[in-house]
């Protein structure tokens, strides 16, 4: 580990005027970002890819094995190719950098070898040079592939300030994902008609509680004129039995609590998150203005794993 960090904090020394330019040069291209190597870098490259095109950046990743025997037809005019390589010499590469410089696309090289083949085919150069892996024979790629990690790190780092790349942009690209629904997900994605209880002021207590076992929320809208005028919670009902020796008579309006906290649709689910912690609840009313819209549970929240 410590052999690793070494080589990370060496790597900062070893940037020039280049890495700048790369990062110009992908950020206003007009085709896509093509990354492609050989072996444990082929690897690298494929994280490279993915970490760019979760940032906003279209990417995709060429095998330089699999480049040589057809796959260069996805390269196409107007894309840069970012070529990984430790020594910037394996036979794969000495194939792939010609073709790449005959088809016109701009090359960035990111090597440990800046005397490469690769290196002195390429455009700019990414130096990547480590003093030695970090396992006892020196052979496995260890702090190598560290360094390359890392610059395709800065890259893309670089690029998402460019493109003043925010966190609602990052749950554009992630919708799957706990941040994503936190910064996308709205009441209204939540809503389903079964849950919607409600009853009329004047109904009676049983009633009331059926409706509450029925939808299965352990609470019901009061609405009158089609408006919410209360909230009656399983805890009401408790709190009702607790106080009372008979529910003959007594109706909705006796036992609800007026006032409830509303959300709308279009409120954010977070938000409704937010405000049930605050007030120690576990449901909110849905409204849209005055239109009823039904009940979200904060089991529905945690379902969709938010939190």
């Amino acid at each position: 580990m410590l052999s690793e960090s070494q080589a990370i904090a060496q790597l900062a020394g070893l940037l020039t005027d280049h890495f700048s330019k790369a990062v110009e040069l992908i950020y206003h291209a007009e085709g896509r970002l093509i990354v492609t190597g050989i072996g444990k870098s082929a690897i690298i490259a494929q994280k490279i890819v993915a970490t760019m095109n979760s940032t906003g950046t279209p990417s995709m990743f060429l095998h330089a094995s699999e480049a040589i025997h057809g796959d260069l037809g996805m390269v196409q005019p107007g894309d840069v190719v970012i070529c990984i390589s430790k020594s910037g010499n394996s036979p794969e590469i000495k194939v792939l950098v010609p073709i790449l410089k005959r088809f016109g696309n701009t090359l960035i090289a990111m090597t440990g070898n800046i005397n490469s083949f690769l290196a002195k085919g390429a455009d700019f150069i990414l130096n990547t040079t480590v003093e030695s892996e970090a396992d006892p024979i020196n052979l496995a790629p260890t702090n190598s592939t560290t360094a390359q990690l890392v610059m395709g790190d800065a890259i893309a780092v670089c690029l998402m300030e460019l493109r003043d790349f925010k966190s609602g942009d990052f749950a554009k690209y992630h919708p799957g994902g706990a941040l994503g629904k936190k910064l996308l997900l709205r009441v209204n994605d939540m809503l389903e008609d079964s849950h919607k209880p409600m009853v009329t002021p004047d109904a009676p207590v049983k009633k009331v509680i059926f409706e509450i076992s029925e939808k299965r929320l352990g609470v019901t809208a009061v609405i009158e004129d089609n408006k919410v005028i209360g909230i009656i919670t399983d805890g009401d009902i408790r709190r009702m039995l607790n106080n009372t020796d008979t529910i003959a008579g007594l109706t909705a309006r006796d036992i609800m609590t007026k006032n409830p906290k509303i959300i709308k649709t279009t409120d954010m689910a977070m938000d409704a998150l937010n405000i049930m912690e605050d007030f120690s609840i576990t449901q909110l009313v849905v409204c849209d203005h005055d239109d009823y819209k039904g009940i979200i549970h904060l089991h529905d929240i945690l379902k969709e794993g938010i939190v």
